[in-house]
């Protein structure tokens, strides 16, 4: 077991190894002024994209910030992505993650005429 938290997710470097292709046949295709090689790069960009937001999505990614000593390791999946990390973009884009109590959704019919949908929480029962 490592001795720090170093972040290491198998999504992260699966992404880095695509992304790294990608950047390689971008960068060929520049130098050769090549408009296919150009798009194949940037498709693979794309792509690596993707692959790691799903890996992430799967529980191959982590949370950020400090993590328990469990979870250290590369190889540890992330159990808790099912509810989304708080402040993470990828859970978000998702529809996971920082679910807010704030508003809650009224189903149906207003309860009386011209009284909006949707009501913050706690003043349904006043």
């Amino acid at each position: 077991m490592s001795q720090y938290d170093e972040g290491h997710t198998v999504a992260g470097w699966t992404g880095t190894g695509i992304a790294t292709v990608g950047s390689a046949v971008l960068g060929a295709g520049i130098c050769v002024v090549s408009a296919p090689l150009m798009v194949g790069g940037l498709g693979i960009l794309v792509a690596s994209l993707l692959v790691t937001w799903a890996l992430h999505l799967s529980g191959w990614g982590k949370p950020s910030g400090p993590r328990p000593r469990g979870q250290w390791p590369m190889g540890v999946r992330d159990l808790t992505v099912r509810d989304g990390h708080a402040d993470c973009w990828g859970c978000r884009l998702a529809g996971r993650g920082r679910r807010s109590a704030d508003v809650v959704a009224v189903v149906g019919e207003p309860a009386v005429a011209g009284e909006p949908a949707v009501a913050e929480a706690g003043s349904l029962g006043r």
